[in-house]
């Protein structure tokens, strides 16, 4: 569906996309995830065409950025960070402008107000002027204007930026229901957000692609260590780690600062295929310590993205 080789972008001497390479299927939601000022704005607009690539090639089915611009744009709906709207017009007479900027005839314009108005849930404001929206309501407009020629791809820059929960949950729900019949690429540095709601994530960092995949098989590529807590009553430190030191696939055992100092708080690192909790259970009832608690951690994509994306 679309095909990204060598994608470079500079600002005068400052490179903000450093030959960025990705194929992206049709009918997959990709989010772009990196901290702020790593890319992912400049990536969206050449995307879109907005702004020329200063080297590389972009390509949408079987047009290339440059040559057909116009022809990759109108297949593509594009949600900069900041919605463009014109805040004195009520949404209805809004939306009707953006159709007939689309050229529509009457009768598809009014169909399709009222298939947006349902989609992005619009029908109580829609004789309301923007200007009196709270963000989530503008947010929505503005992905109506997006999406009203019906485009094949959607782009869609920060969409939930500055949003309150319950306005995240809903727009997060539209974008997955649009999303089961179109390509959307998303941009955003809330890692929640992105595990939510994209089926990949490409995390970008000083213009790079440094990780692309699956949530699982990024924590899967990461490494295989992990985390093990335990909570002991009557148990000596010394006495556990020295028991502990005979499981293969440890690689660390730590006494943690006590929340309550009549329990011993145990983090225990293992890198090793194997899952050694049965082990680790069978040492602490044969000790005759209480186990009070257990629990193990993998790699959480928040580790991984800071370790990704830290500074050099």
């Amino acid at each position: 569906m679309i095909h990204v080789e060598n994608l470079t972008r500079y600002y005068d001497d400052f490179c903000a996309v450093d030959g960025i390479h990705l194929d992206i299927q049709k009918g997959e939601i990709l989010g772009l995830l990196g901290p702020n000022g790593a890319g992912k704005t400049t990536t969206l607009r050449m995307l879109t065409g907005y702004l020329q690539p200063t080297a590389g090639q972009i390509q949408v089915k079987d047009f290339t950025i440059g040559p057909d611009t116009l022809e990759i744009k109108k297949r593509i709906g594009y949600l900069p960070e900041s919605a463009p709207l014109y805040h004195d017009m009520i949404v209805y007479d809004y939306l009707n402008y953006v159709a007939d900027i689309r050229e529509m005839t009457n009768d598809r314009k009014l169909s399709r107000i009222h298939e947006l108005a349902q989609l992005c849930g619009l029908n109580t404001v829609m004789h309301k002027t923007i200007g009196e929206l709270s963000k989530g309501f503008k947010q929505r407009v503005g992905l109506a204007h997006a999406l009203m020629n019906d485009p094949e791809i959607l782009v869609l820059d920060e969409p939930t930026s500055g949003l309150d929960p319950n306005q995240i949950v809903e727009i997060r729900e539209i974008i997955r229901k649009i999303g089961r019949e179109k390509t959307i690429i998303l941009s955003t540095h809330i890692l929640s957000e992105a595990e939510a709601t994209c089926d990949r994530i490409a995390i970008i960092h000083q213009g790079k692609i440094v990780a692309d995949g699956s949530t699982q098989s990024i924590k899967q590529s990461a490494g295989k260590e992990r985390t093990i807590y335990i909570t002991l009553d009557n148990a000596d430190f010394e006495a556990v780690r020295r028991q502990l030191e005979t499981v293969g696939g440890i690689v660390r055992i730590e006494k943690l600062a006590p929340a309550d100092a009549d329990f011993l708080d145990i983090k225990i690192t293992v890198s090793s295929d194997a899952d050694i909790r049965k082990e680790i259970y069978r040492i602490i009832r044969q000790a005759d310590w209480l186990l009070l608690e257990f629990r193990q951690e993998t790699q959480t994509l928040e580790h991984i993205f800071r370790e990704l994306t830290l500074e050099n």
